[in-house]
């Protein structure tokens, strides 16, 4: 079945999500180049997906375990508290740094072809959800090595990971947007990323906010409940959660979410005048 479409100003929000589902094939072959491109002509392939968060992991455990003393949730493991965390981040971090460099990827297409420009930061999803994948299995064997058995709070764990989805893509298209007009936002996007990771608790526990004066600033922070829920899904009731963050972040999610749409409607019409 064949679809026609024409291009036409002043088109309704109606058409635009009507092109996009049209669109659903351009999708998925998009997605499969992103997830190509990111393994293609390196040395060791997908075995990089396993090596950084074992690595990462393992320079966490020496540094906040080993040096600085930081304890754990009482009953749990460092390194499956430290691997929980980087699981989750990991996907958020990967999954926000490719739709914010999205569009500057695919800026060969934005200016020669029509196509609902969504399309692009959503393809790009699929490299951070891969990553995501790996990283988790590779948890799970480690939980297999510490004999800790997995939490049946896990029937919960898909509801933390599409709120990583929300949270991603609602600050992945705002700076997609400013990435395009300003080039130097590609430079900060790394710098975030990494002082991100030590501002949420993947290495250490929320528990260390507890009862201090910034801690209701601190579940402001929408990483801080899905980084913690992660955790109590994997770990059960030992890792530490307060339930009040997530209603923070579910809400906070779906504000910028909701306000990035917008923004990148606005705006995506211009993305060829500078690039």
């Amino acid at each position: 079945m064949q679809h026609s479409i024409t291009i036409k100003a002043g088109g309704s929000e109606k058409d635009y999500w009507k092109d996009l589902w049209l669109n659903k094939q351009l999708l998925w072959i998009l997605s499969k180049r992103d997830i190509s491109v990111r393994y293609k002509q390196t040395l060791l392939g997908v075995a990089w997906s396993v090596l950084r968060p074992l690595m990462t992991m393992t320079v966490m455990v020496f540094v906040f375990s080993y040096l600085a003393k930081i304890k754990s949730d009482p009953g749990v493991p460092y390194p499956l508290m430290v691997l929980s965390g980087l699981t989750i981040w990991t996907f958020f971090a990967n999954t926000f740094t490719q739709i914010s460099n999205s569009i500057l990827i695919n800026s060969n297409l934005v200016s020669k072809v029509y196509f609902p420009r969504l399309l692009m930061p959503l393809s790009s999803i699929a490299v951070g959800f891969v990553d995501f994948i790996i990283t988790f299995a590779i948890f799970l064997l480690l939980c297999l090595f510490f004999q800790h058995p997995l939490s049946y709070n896990i029937i919960f764990l898909p509801v933390f990971v599409l709120l990583t989805f929300i949270t991603s893509l609602g600050f992945g298209l705002f700076f997609a947007v400013l990435n395009v007009k300003f080039r130097d936002i590609g430079q900060l996007i790394p710098f975030m990323v990494q002082v991100g990771m030590y501002a949420c608790p993947v290495a250490y526990s929320s528990t260390l906010a507890k009862g201090t004066w910034f801690e209701k600033y601190y579940n402001l922070n929408p990483l801080v409940g899905i980084i913690d829920g992660f955790r109590w899904c994997l770990l059960g009731n030992k890792a530490y959660f307060n339930t009040d963050s997530l209603y923070s972040t579910t809400i906070i999610s779906l504000i910028i979410l909701f306000l990035a749409l917008i923004y990148f409607r606005k705006k995506e019409n211009t993305f060829v005048d500078h690039i």
